[in-house]
């Protein structure tokens, strides 16, 4: 009996130790290992579960070709993409919305022409043909996925969507080449109407480029949106609490968005002597013409909607394009045409059709 209870408190000692060293064990974090790199330096994050590496003050980590991690993972074009400092790619340094160090860089496919998202940590080509973006002399590609030209006519203003409670004009600029007696066009500013109020969102014209001068000019109702410079600086509207603007780099380029309505990402950019040489645009001294390369992301549209970009958002809509040309061209300008940049008196204009219109959108902000 002796010897049994001896076992017993033996056995019962055993379990309580078992139970003390799991219970220690669960109470430790597990050590850190850093993320295992590919060994031929394809898909850095192969093998990783996604997790961010815990703070390490005392421990630079760097990546096998010595540059350091990012605290989170980048993307470029929607893949993961490590910044590589031997490329003349443009790198980007910012944060995300939770305070974490974002470092990303732009795809070879747009090694210096990008834009970032900082809240995602992710470069995107400015001209990729996603639906809603327009680049360049001017091309749009559609709600239906088809790219364009629309080469309206400079100086003009051409109204891009016309819905019932939002209108938006381009405004055209243009440069004649004598060589070839064309007239090419690039959109300068945008011109928003929404309830009262009108948005302008516009690149700044100079004579020579400089990156490191700010050209993008905003206004509400006239008056100026200053914001500060530097990625990731925010205005909100006092008036309009839902209406935000964004920079997206240093300078040139931001997001402007009317929650539940709109989101725009603009970037004002010169025409290159390259580009020039390229496309025979005879640009000269006298002008970088600086224009805005966008894209859109509209979230309340009706099926009502026009403008020369707007109704290829409509479930009915039926491209009458030449699909198989090289770059379908849209025709019919005159329809489009508005008599001002927040004019909404074009040939297929809907805004304020449907009675009380101008207080949907804002119901939509809300």
């Amino acid at each position: 009996m002796a010897r049994h209870g001896g076992m017993a408190a033996r056995v019962g000692w055993c379990c309580f130790l078992v139970v003390a060293l799991a219970l220690g064990a669960m109470g430790q974090p597990p050590p850190y290992s850093p993320p295992p790199t590919h060994p031929n330096g394809n898909g850095p994050w192969d093998g990783w579960d996604g997790n961010d590496p815990p703070p390490t003050p005392d421990i630079d980590w760097k990546y096998d070709d010595g540059h350091p991690r990012t605290e989170v993972m980048s993307y470029a074009n929607g893949q993961p993409y490590r910044a590589n400092y031997n490329k003349p790619n443009r790198i980007f340094t910012c944060q995300d919305d939770f305070g974490k160090k974002c470092i990303a860089q732009c795809p070879d496919l747009c090694p210096k022409s990008c834009s970032i998202s900082c809240s995602y940590c992710e470069t995107t080509c400015r001209c990729v043909f996603f639906p809603g973006t327009s680049c360049g002399d001017p091309s749009f590609t559609g709600g239906d996925g088809v790219t364009f030209y629309f080469h309206g006519k400079r100086d003009k203003d051409f109204c891009i969507v016309s819905d019932s409670d939002l209108h938006i004009n381009a405004h055209f600029i243009g440069n004649h080449n004598p060589v070839n007696e064309r007239t090419f066009t690039w959109i300068q500013a945008l011109g928003i109407t929404f309830g009262d109020h009108r948005l302008y969102v516009g690149a700044r014209k100079v004579v020579e480029w400089d990156d490191d001068e700010d050209h993008i000019e905003i206004t509400l109702d006239g008056e100026p949106v200053n914001i500060d410079t530097a990625n990731n600086a925010r205005w909100v509207s006092k008036v309009l609490p839902d209406l935000s603007v964004k920079r997206t780099d240093n300078v040139n380029s931001v997001d402007v968005d009317l929650a539940g309505v709109f989101s725009i990402s603009a970037s004002a950019v010169p025409v290159s002597d390259e580009d020039s040489k390229i496309h025979n645009y005879g640009k000269t001294m006298k002008d970088s013409l600086v224009h805005l390369d966008l894209r859109f992301k509209f979230h309340s549209l009706t099926d009502n909607v026009d403008g020369v970009l707007g109704k290829t958002y409509r479930a009915d809509y039926v491209n009458k394009m030449n699909v198989t040309a090289k770059m379908p061209i849209m025709g019919g300008a005159p329809k489009y045409l508005s008599s001002g940049i927040f004019s909404t008196d074009c040939a297929v204009s809907k805004f304020h059709r449907n009675a009380g219109g101008s207080q949907h959108v804002l119901a939509m902000a809300a």
